[in-house]
């Protein structure tokens, strides 16, 4: 008998793709293929977003697709979350599980399409299986969050935050390095609170105990001998000493910061740290600890009450303080959410356009500035895609898919997942170019 099949559809952030690549590890690991397309296939599971309407409506889109081209489908993920949204539209899917429910998913697999399993056949890597390129992989530390930001709803889709134990961590950690990963980014919904709930007790790691708390598993992650990029930080005080260890070159001086905007009423509004004099000083501070440190948000305008006057406030500081990157959302109403019942005046659909592209053009600026400054340097580069004698990577300072990249040119043949010197020999608004030495 040969083994059921299964197409996947991974949508959302890089949270849902570790758990999409956590159910795709079961399903290999009971013998299951995975077929790149619905057609032929015993089923479809699609991993659903619903962070915003736009993205549940993408989810939507997704599952009517899988219905029309196989016709069993089960749905999870954050969607999954609000059953009925899915019902009300699909009433013919098998199966809606919620977000992290793997048990479930298998559970509904099971049932539509039983596992064959063959142990001398079926085999899954210690490391399990990725959606990422080889050289790197997302490094999930826990799940929700118990922040109450009045635009999101994360807390009621994936519920307060439930930090893993250090030394699964750093297991999981090692393991992906020994299978050839040069790069771990580090994610969750709030990397800063990283072992709160946990009363940041201790595990055991090899020869030692480590405690359940964000500097210790960046120190500890830092011995790994790879790239450890942070992601999703809240600028916490205790952040500060996070800074020690890029400084020190046992993490990248990278820091990707959710400040969503500037102007004080709109913060209090979203429900968000509100004090800008302290987060610039927190800024100052970290630049003079690690002076080559980049900083990347992502801003939200268009929130409701946003005066112009707010907006050219956010303006004015990106200008003082010079994110290195900066992504720009504008902004969409989501059910359930407290922002709805604020109160506040609503920012009209072309308001919100005009003040996004009035961002980004200011933004642009900035960026081309900050990368004019690296011409002639030599920086270190991550291979993501080669092609002969050319290829394109990323730096220190930058994310894959979310940030800038550097073009290369060589006069040997590129390897992809390779670390590479490069002399910085152009820039635009938003790469780099470089040859390799």
């Amino acid at each position: 008998m040969s083994a059921p099949r299964v197409s996947f559809v991974s949508l959302g952030c890089p949270k849902a793709l570790v758990d999409s690549e956590r159910i795709i590890t079961k399903l290999r690991s009971e013998g299951y293929e995975i077929a790149p397309k619905h057609d032929g296939a015993d089923l479809v599971i699609v991993n659903t977003c619903a962070f915003i309407d736009s993205a549940r409506n993408e989810s939507l889109a997704n599952i009517g697709d899988a219905l029309n081209k196989n016709g069993k489908v089960i749905v999870t993920g954050c969607l999954g979350a609000e059953p009925e949204v899915v019902t009300k539209t699909y009433p013919n899917v098998l199966a809606i599980t919620g977000p992290q429910a793997y048990e479930s998913v298998m559970e509904a697999v099971h049932k539509v399409a039983p596992p064959v399993h063959d142990p001398f056949v079926d085999l899954v890597p210690p490391q399990g299986v990725r959606l990422t390129p080889r050289h790197y992989a997302y490094l999930k530390i826990s799940e929700g969050c118990s922040n109450h930001c009045s635009f999101c709803i994360i807390p009621q889709l994936r519920g307060k935050l439930v930090s893993r134990p250090a030394s699964n961590i750093l297991r999981e950690a090692e393991r992906l390095v020994q299978a050839g990963v040069k790069e771990l980014l580090v994610i969750s919904q709030d990397t800063s609170a990283y072992g709160q709930d946990l009363k940041y007790s201790e595990s055991v790691w090899k020869d030692h105990s480590v405690r359940a708390r964000f500097y210790d598993l960046a120190k500890e992650l830092g011995e790994l001998g790879v790239w450890i990029r942070m992601h999703y930080v809240y600028p916490y005080p205790h952040v500060d000493d996070v800074i020690e260890l890029m400084a020190e070159g046992k993490i990248l001086p990278y820091l990707d910061i959710p400040f969503q905007h500037a102007s004080p009423t709109v913060l209090r509004n979203m429900k968000r740290p509100a004090h800008l004099e302290k987060i610039n000083k927190r800024i100052e501070k970290w630049r003079s600890i690690c002076p080559d440190i980049a900083l990347r948000s992502t801003f939200i305008v268009g929130f409701p009450g946003e005066t112009e006057e707010d907006f050219q406030l956010l303006l004015d500081w990106m200008s003082e303080v010079k994110i290195d990157r900066a992504g720009c959302f504008k902004y969409e109403a989501v059910e359930g959410a407290a922002a709805n019942d604020l109160g506040l005046e609503i920012i009209p659909e072309e308001i919100k356009e005009s003040r996004w592209k009035r961002f980004m053009a200011h933004q642009k600026t900035i960026s081309a500035q900050l990368l004019k400054k690296k011409i002639g340097k030599r920086l270190q580069v991550l291979v993501d895609e080669s092609d002969g004698h050319k290829g394109i990577g990323r730096t220190k300072y930058d994310a894959p898919e979310v940030d800038g990249v550097v073009h290369l040119t060589s006069r040997r043949p590129i390897r992809t997942g390779e670390l590479v010197t490069v002399k910085i020999e152009q820039s635009d608004d938003y790469d780099l170019y470089g040859m390799i030495v």
